[in-house]
């Protein structure tokens, strides 16, 4: 399989999951140079979307940029990324600021598991991107709200996110809910 120079992924990653990593390494796989846009990067800046009405909604997003980027940083240590992966933010409700954040020429890597992520596939090529979906037909068997749920109810959590995440989790002063 041939790679592009450059690919992205992204999402709100809250908090990084191993379905996460899946699609991160699906697309490591296809990309010399990787970028992770860190969606909903400004809380501020949050707008509701009507095809995934619960994305905006601050339970949904319990930790900062910051702490997001520090997760993916760690998962692209131990994955042995770390000179191939960059952590920007994306502003994805907002497709005049792209070009602000995204460098030239990324081909857009996505997986397709909702009506959310037509949407976002329509707004991605719509604005000029290269869209490769990965995993098509795929099924999701792990979200942020499965580990976030998890972590309210005093449940196992850490088993459905890469060590590197539980580390971070478990070295910041609180453990969001």
């Amino acid at each position: 399989m041939s790679r592009v120079a450059r690919g992205m992924i992204h999402g709100r990653f809250q908090p990084f999951h191993l379905g996460h990593l899946e699609y991160l390494r699906g697309a490591a796989e296809r990309a010399e140079q990787m970028f992770v846009g860190i969606t909903n990067p400004d809380p501020a800046r949050v707008k509701p979307e009507p095809s995934d009405p619960l994305r905006h909604l601050p339970e949904s997003n319990p930790w900062t940029y910051t702490e997001r980027l520090l997760m993916i940083e760690e998962v692209a240590k131990d994955e042995g990324w770390r000179e191939r992966v960059h952590v920007i933010p994306f502003p994805v409700n907002e497709p005049e600021l792209w070009r602000a954040y995204v460098p030239e020429g990324v081909t857009q890597f996505i997986r397709h598991f909702s009506e959310w992520g037509g949407t976002k596939i329509e707004r991605l090529r719509e604005a000029g991107y290269e869209v490769v979906v990965l995993d098509e037909g795929a099924e999701k068997w792990v979200s942020g709200a499965d580990v976030r749920r998890a972590m309210r109810d005093a449940g196992e959590w850490a088993s459905l996110v890469p060590p590197a995440v539980a580390r971070v989790v478990r070295g910041l002063e609180r453990v969001p809910a």
